[in-house]
């Protein structure tokens, strides 16, 4: 049985190493495009071939992944002249890699079943090295027939795939875990400022916390990395894309009536690291605006 072809729009921090463990590990033909040229040139280097613009892409190719900054330019991207919309065929399959709102992204669904495709919601989890490593987590939401045809696909860039239910759910799935994380960054920062004021080595903290119940990913990637070193890169996952997804979980509390005082003062956090120019390094950053730094 042939491989399908492998449709690839948004070549970013995630997109870009994702596109090329699609083609480098599993040995798709990949056809892809991006707003900056040089990420297609790096991956034509491996054989990605370059689509002159999106309608080429998914006319194309049988399956076309998304990696996009936000739901606002995925609905963009599927609406636009000659988008993706435009150019679905019957029985294709447009996969959603960013994180997007969830009714945003129910809708999206619909308006790709009309065109007789499918689509599913996929969104990443993990950091920009597992991105590279192709160690992703991939939380997906649709279809299961559709799933365990995109699955092996997804498995170039990811180790851990789970099937959420239907479409929307990898979309619940992922906001909530960012809503965690971003909850668990602010209280590793917390822990941070209260030990170098009380004299303890924030370092030997979070070590020892690494060997209690207070372990976590968060600990060992945002706490260790990040907030001990005060390394917050740029191009990574900055404040304000975190404020963004953020945001998403924010309206799925008040559709359902949840009330979130942790989000919301992180989401408080987020405003203010923006204010004093922050907005653009890894989100982490919060930990300078608690500790005052």
């Amino acid at each position: 049985m042939n491989k399908p072809v492998i449709g690839f729009v948004g070549l970013g921090v995630m997109g870009e190493p994702m596109c090329r463990n699609v083609r480098v590990r599993g040995g798709y033909r990949v056809i892809a495009t991006d707003l900056d040229a040089a990420p297609i040139a790096r991956l034509g280097v491996h054989g990605v071939e370059a689509g002159s613009d999106v309608g080429a892409v998914v006319r194309g190719s049988d399956i076309v992944f998304a990696s996009l900054p936000s739901g606002r330019v995925l609905e963009a991207l599927l609406h636009g002249r000659d988008g993706v919309l435009d150019n679905l065929r019957e029985g294709q399959m447009f996969v959603d890699l960013g994180t997007s709102p969830v009714a945003l992204t129910r809708q999206l669904a619909d308006a790709v079943a009309a065109r007789g495709a499918r689509y599913l919601d996929a969104p990443v989890a993990r950091t920009r090295q597992a991105a590279e490593d192709g160690t992703l987590s991939v939380m997906v939401g649709g279809d299961v027939d559709t799933f365990r045809e995109v699955e092996p696909v997804i498995a170039c860039f990811a180790s851990d795939i789970t099937h959420c239910g239907g479409v929307g759910n990898g979309q619940v799935t992922k906001i909530l875990n960012n809503m965690v994380l971003f909850e668990t960054v602010a209280a590793l920062s917390e822990a941070a400022a209260i030990a170098r004021r009380a004299g303890l080595d924030p370092a030997l903290l979070f070590d020892t916390l690494t060997k209690g119940s207070a372990d976590s990913f968060a600990l060992r990637n945002h706490g260790l990395k990040a907030i001990i070193p005060q390394r917050f890169p740029e191009r990574s996952f900055s404040v304000e894309y975190a404020k963004k997804d953020l945001a998403y979980a924010l309206e799925l509390a008040a559709d359902f009536g949840v009330d979130v005082d942790g989000a919301r003062r992180v989401d408080r956090l987020f405003d203010r690291a923006i204010e004093e120019g922050m907005g653009d390094q890894y989100h982490p950053v919060i930990s300078k605006v608690i500790d005052g730094r």
